[in-house]
């Protein structure tokens, strides 16, 4: 098959007009009979590249999905768009699995979302071989490894997809996962040949801000007054501290509530249903919450505790602005924070306790960097970046740098002579000339490098490592003793002439100091189309949740925030104009689009309402 199929599916039943980057080559690669990796960020379109081929190509894609929530918010979308899905689970009674079951059978499902517990079922089976099936989606393939950050046993049974329907393809998606998850994804699915594809993990949309965690409650008071309306998700370590937040959210007049594990199934069940359908703007939650969550108009994240590694926090994150609006994150953070998270990764017994340790670190160097934290992101999944973002609390409010160029060569130097086979403890000290045993003994006094940053002291050296690991020109192998490793990005500095920016070491203390104080940061935002919040968009979206509440559907799954967001920009005047707002496909034009229309051209313009 070619593209073409694809495109014009992509403009009928999701109202868009062109592909996002790398969606194109993934779908053509399911066209082609090929298995896929695929890493793309929250909100970066991961679904529509199985779910175009699910509409497009005979026969059924079997969607494997770890929660009822989630299988159940993409089926309504789905459905919503026009595109014939379901999905089998256990809120499903007998009869209506039954006639899912039939209709998987008689092929008139484009997409069937299953648990990896269903699909590895005895009983299962037969019905899988006896359907005609398209091609398999992982969904949140993460999950699948023990090296990644929400590992779940039961995915790993998946590996029999390959053994049983050899002539299927797989597409394993995730948002988060290391070079170390990557690979054992292939591994644990048997796909040894599939097709990598990494898209950028730069989400501009999202500003990033991180405050030590004094007040917090204060400071989350002030953050939500100044975004009357919005929804937002409150991240918290423990039940308890989910539950009082919440309560002092209420006692302060805003409208909230909690979510945790130790909620039952039904109670979970409500919050979500209200935070979904927008009866509930705020819920101060543990992790439990938020993977299940396809909710396009959530505005911003705060954690109010320190995230355990990067790969949960940015995940965690990803979940505000998935229209590509503008959002908002927070991230506080302490000294106890740390602690407890190191109690609770040591008192597990896991093979794996030194790497979640390591990783931790990574967090909490993340937490109190001073450069650019997009930067550290996108470096942390290999994503090479030199540029500063202009959206962060750092890009605003700027340390002092000093040219690291000399420092970076020698660091990077140094690594490359020991052959990338010692930790950091190793790499300065012999760029300090130390004599000790370890040292001597291992003959590392004999390398080029010994002794070439003696003039630098001891904490600064670890200081600047920790920024050029940061930076992506240095990596640590956390399944090798945490051994450091040059990158590819680190030839540019070695031999292509690839300036370097350090922030000074002896400006470090003051600066944090600076950072303890400050409680507001400026925020910058970028949009490729029109967009504004005025009064017409809220007009618009007081439509959407009548529509919503008719339709019994949450508000987001009518239109988007962004979609919203265009409209009152561009004020379309007839279905043409409609159709070429972001997110308008045909379904929706037909089921809203004239209600939307309507609304715009009887909203009273500024300069009407100027001359009453």
């Amino acid at each position: 098959m070619n593209l073409t199929a694809a495109k014009d599916a992509l403009k009928k039943y999701f109202g868009y007009d062109t592909f996002r980057p790398l969606q194109a080559e993934v779908i053509q690669c399911i066209y082609d009979q090929k298995d896929v990796i695929l890493l793309m960020p929250t909100g970066g379109g991961k679904s529509i590249c199985f779910q175009i081929p699910a509409v497009t190509m005979e026969g059924t894609c079997v969607v494997v999905s770890p929660l009822i929530s989630l299988m159940k918010d993409q089926v309504e979308a789905l459905r919503a768009n026009g595109i014939r899905a379901a999905s089998i689970n256990s809120s499903l009674t007998y009869k209506e699995q039954q006639q899912v079951e039939n209709d998987l059978y008689k092929g008139r499902l484009d997409l069937v979302y299953v648990s990896p517990e269903k699909m590895a079922s005895q009983n299962f089976s037969p019905l899988l071989k006896a359907a005609n099936i398209s091609f398999f989606a992982i969904d949140e393939a993460h999950c699948i490894s023990s090296w990644g950050h929400d590992f779940r046993p039961e995915y790993r049974q998946l590996r029999f997809l390959k053994k049983n329907f050899p002539g299927k393809p797989i597409i394993a998606v995730t948002a988060t996962a290391d070079k170390l998850t990557r690979k054992d994804i292939a591994v644990q699915l048997e796909i040894p040949e599939m097709e990598m594809f990494v898209a950028s993990f730069d989400r501009p949309n999202l500003s990033l801000e991180v405050r030590p965690g004094r007040k917090r409650i204060e400071q989350i008071l002030e953050f939500i007054g100044q975004r009357p309306g919005q929804s937002g998700i409150i991240y918290c370590l423990a039940k308890k501290t989910c539950e009082s937040v919440a309560a002092k959210l209420l006692d302060n007049g805003i409208k909230a509530d909690y979510y945790h594990a130790g909620l039952s199934s039904k109670e979970r069940s409500q919050v979500q249903e209200n935070f979904i359908n927008d009866r509930t703007p705020i819920i101060c939650a543990t992790i439990a919450f938020g993977m299940g969550i396809d909710k396009s108009n959530v505005r911003w994240i705060i954690h109010y505790n320190l995230p355990k590694n990067i790969e949960s926090y940015y995940q965690e994150i990803g979940r505000a602005g998935r229209d590509g609006a503008k959002a908002a994150t927070l991230l506080f953070f302490s000294a106890g924070d740390l602690m407890t998270l190191r109690n609770i990764i040591s008192d597990n017994d896991s093979q794996y306790k030194d790497i979640h340790l390591a990783k931790l670190e990574r967090m909490y160097q993340y937490a109190t960097s001073l450069i650019c934290r997009r930067k550290i992101l996108l470096n942390y999944f290999n994503e090479t970046n030199f540029d500063n973002c202009g959206n962060c609390d750092v890009c605003n409010n700027p340390p002092q740098y000093l040219d690291g160029t000399v420092i970076a060569q020698k660091a990077l130097s140094a690594v490359a002579r020991l052959r990338g086979n010692v930790a950091q403890g190793v790499v300065v000290d012999v760029l300090r000339g130390s004599r000790s045993y370890r040292i001597l003994s291992s003959g590392f006094d004999k390398i080029k490098t010994y002794g070439a940053g003696k003039d630098i002291r001891q904490q600064d050296w670890f200081f600047y490592l920790e920024q050029l690991v940061n930076q992506g020109l240095l990596e640590i192998a956390y399944d090798d003793y945490n051994k450091m490793k040059l990158t590819e990005a680190s030839k540019a500095v070695l031999f292509g002439g690839q300036k370097i920016q350090l922030v000074k070491a002896e400006t470090a203390q003051k600066r944090k100091a600076e950072e303890d104080a400050k409680t507001k940061s400026k925020r910058r935002g970028t949009s490729k189309r029109n967009r504004v919040r005025d009064e017409l968009f809220e007009h618009l979206r007081r439509l959407r949740m009548e529509i919503a509440k008719e339709k019994g559907m949450p508000p987001y799954i009518v239109f988007s925030d962004a979609t919203l967001e265009e409209m009152a920009a561009e004020k379309p005047s007839n279905e043409t104009e409609m159709y070429k707002i972001s997110g308008v496909g045909e379904m929706k034009m037909r089921a809203y689009g004239g209600d939307f229309l309507r609304a715009i051209q009887s909203f009273p313009s500024a300069e009407g309402a100027g001359g009453l």
